[in-house]
């Protein structure tokens, strides 16, 4: 009867605990997804009708799609978008070829000061970003690279987090294959390319998605070196929207060109989000 009634209270303990657990998680994801459902439900809010709330409205009777046209006609927001793109493939893609060859150097093949180089390597994540944007834009600038995709692209294309991400990741393989590759007589690159690379496609792929979402909401530096409205990024385009456009009057305007400039982030999140919590704890975990 004892054994029976331990049980039992197990059993209402592990209840309680995931009742509580659980609607704590909701609270937390309203409160986490209240700002976007307030985006989109602005958004979907005629002019007159948002203006005439004297109280907020958590809901409309009357929803319109008119702002997301209008967000499209007042600026070039299609443009803004293709050079997003432009940047955003071009960034990830080169930034993917630099830190894999730099990864694989410091796991895989040996050189004097190898371990001194990487630390070395290690301790520039300890510098702001913000200290070598100045360096950045006096180099960019004496380059006559200003308001041109090479500018925007180049002080983009590696990091160091990520080569320290993929090293590890790299380290996890066994040695006995790249020492039964050699006595087949494949070369470092192949071995690279055709071992390590597929091995490590959940890192390469968690790396990938978020470059991608750092370079779609790049704004500092693509505001910094660009101010010819041909190379806006869809960032420094709702600054545009805001400054010189509808956004201090039109805020349903104003809120669905960010619903617009936000859905392929949360699409992309959202089809690849395993991935990503894969590929983040196999590059931490070793053994």
């Amino acid at each position: 009867m004892d054994y029976i009634r331990l049980e039992k209270k197990a059993k209402i303990k592990n209840r309680a605990v995931k009742t509580v657990t659980y609607v704590l998680l909701v609270f937390w994801a309203v409160l986490v997804l209240f700002p976007f459902y307030w985006m989109v439900l602005t958004s979907l809010k005629g002019y007159g009708a948002y203006n005439s709330e004297y109280v907020p409205q958590f809901f409309t009777l009357s929803p319109t799609l008119e702002n997301y046209a209008e967000a499209f006609r007042a600026v070039p927001l299609a443009r803004y978008f293709w050079n997003t793109a432009v940047f955003t493939v071009a960034t990830t893609a080169i930034m993917l070829v630099v830190i894999t060859l730099a990864a694989f150097a410091f796991a895989r093949l040996s050189f004097k000061g190898k371990n001194a180089a990487f630390v070395l390597f290690l301790s520039l994540m300890m510098i702001p970003n913000e200290l070598v944007v100045i360096t950045n834009f006096v180099t960019v600038t004496n380059l006559n690279m200003r308001n041109s995709f090479p500018g925007l692209i180049l002080p983009s294309v590696t990091s160091v987090f990520y080569i320290y991400l993929l090293k590890e990741n790299f380290e996890q393989i066994p040695d006995s294959l790249y020492y039964a590759a050699k006595v087949d007589g494949t070369s470092d690159f192949k071995y690279l390319l055709r071992v390590m690379v597929p091995i490590a496609k959940p890192t390469l792929i968690t790396i990938t998605i978020l470059k991608v979402i750092e370079c779609w909401n790049s704004y500092v530096w693509p505001r910094l070196i660009t101010d010819d409205e041909n190379y806006f990024l869809v960032s420094n385009g709702i600054q545009e929207i805001r400054e010189n456009g509808f956004g201090r009057e039109n805020i349903p305007a104003m809120m669905a060109a960010v619903v617009v400039i936000s859905i392929p982030l949360i699409v992309l999140f959202l089809l690849f989000r395993n991935k990503v919590m894969a590929g983040v704890s196999r590059g931490g975990t070793k053994g």
